[in-house]
């Protein structure tokens, strides 16, 4: 896996991000509520849970914030009403789109995704409409500005610890695993000391489109744009590479 870099993509995000830390660790925490319901506080035994707690760790998520959320959501278990929900659909010029949300009400979820997605020129489809065009993986990224260490040496530590694929971008270095080894690798670079700008299971798209109509990029922009905005929306996965 190769060919163009998605860390202008991760930092964009970021940026995004550090401007509303509040909602990034509000929605991690509804992550770590599920996951700890699901399968219980200790992350050692918990996969799902030891994936959200890199995913906050990557997003800079204090330490005693990650441990409260896990005590509250394993003090009360039963109180945890969170459903996940996966839409897809397509975006102008037939992008495919997945949607994943929590939601402690499926209807005003589906309304408001829906809307994104019809506001934005495009529309939701059935289920299984375009997730075979994802494939489910571990993903980790390095700001190389943030990293002491070459390539040959991130490479080495990333394969030895299961990783199945390494690049090298211009401003980054990507490393792409199954979900079932992304812990060992994430504990396995975790414990180099090296910073990670992103680290999280995701699904990545098995091939790319570009627009080159300004209009559909206005109008996707403004499907993210709103789904972004929506307190039930946890993460969006779609196949546009910006130029």
């Amino acid at each position: 896996m190769s060919g163009h870099s998605k860390f202008s993509n991760i930092k964009h995000k970021k940026e995004k991000n550090d401007a509303a830390k509040g909602k990034i660790f509000t929605i991690i925490g509804r992550e770590i509520a599920v996951a700890v319901k699901e399968g219980g506080p200790d992350p050692t035994n918990n996969f799902k849970l030891a994936t959200v707690i890199a995913k906050a760790k990557a997003n800079n998520m204090p330490n005693d914030t990650i441990e409260r959320g896990i005590k509250k959501a394993a003090g009360e278990g039963g109180n945890v009403n969170y459903e996940q929900v996966t839409y897809e659909g397509y975006g102008p010029s037939g992008i495919a789109v997945i949607v994943e949300a929590l939601t402690d009400n499926k209807n005003r979820t589906a309304a408001n995704v829906r809307s994104a997605f019809t506001k934005g020129s495009g529309n939701v489809g059935t289920p299984g409409c375009v997730s075979f065009m994802f494939d489910k993986k571990g993903q980790i990224i390095i700001d190389k500005e943030e990293c002491d260490k070459d390539a040959d040496d991130l490479m080495m530590i990333s394969l030895d610890a299961g990783a199945e694929d390494f690049a090298e971008e211009d401003d980054s270095f990507e490393i792409v695993t199954a979900p079932d080894d992304f812990q060992a690798v994430y504990d396995a670079l975790n414990a180099e000391g090296i910073p990670m700008a992103s680290a999280e299971i995701t699904m990545i798209p098995q091939t790319t489109v570009t627009l080159t109509d300004e209009n559909d990029i206005k109008q996707f922009n403004r499907t993210l744009d709103l789904l972004d905005e929506d307190d039930d929306v946890q993460a969006v996965y779609h196949n546009w590479e910006e130029e």
